[in-house]
């Protein structure tokens, strides 16, 4: 399947400092990884989001989204549920790695307050520029490095690296 570098969905909205153990509460560590899906965002303010969330939906947060531990299944739970993207103010760095290492595409950016929850909106990664489908309104992110975006394109670091070796 040929990567599309435009993510579409509706808008989740969360606040700052969202952590590992709302993403992925410690009760839900021991489940099998095809299930972290169901516990995604329940420590939240949004309980319910894995059981609300669609395919493409966008996760948009303030400060430092992915903070606490450095649990790698946090950013599984998100992309098994079906978030397309997570966009936010700023990313605890070990968070931001194993998104991009698994293929969930992460983007800074500083839109929590222009972006309202269960808006539409359109974002382009290769040009980092977010698109507000019912006004047409466009915000720029920071912009993905070239190593970031070939990971992403490859489905996550795995895969690139497989892809470098020619054993896929």
């Amino acid at each position: 399947m040929a990567w599309n570098s435009k993510v579409g969905g509706r808008v989740w909205k969360f606040g700052v400092n969202v952590d590992t153990d709302q993403i992925l509460p410690g009760y839900a560590m021991a489940a099998p990884i095809d299930k972290l899906k169901d516990y995604a965002l329940a420590g939240s303010e949004i309980p319910d989001f894995a059981q609300q969330v669609k395919p493409g939906d966008i996760v948009i947060a303030g400060d430092n989204f992915g903070c606490g531990s450095s649990r790698e299944q946090a950013p599984v739970a998100l992309k098994e549920a079906g978030t397309g993207l997570v966009i936010a103010k700023s990313f605890a760095r070990i968070f931001r790695r194993n998104s991009i290492n698994i293929g969930l595409p992460v983007l800074i950016a500083d839109v929590v307050d222009k972006i309202g929850h269960g808006q539409q909106i359109e974002v382009d990664l290769k040009t980092a520029e977010i698109t507000i489908i019912e006004t047409g309104e466009k915000l720029q992110g920071q912009l993905l490095s070239a190593n970031v975006l070939e990971t992403l394109e490859a489905g996550g670091l795995i895969a690139k690296v497989r892809k470098q070796l020619h054993l896929s």
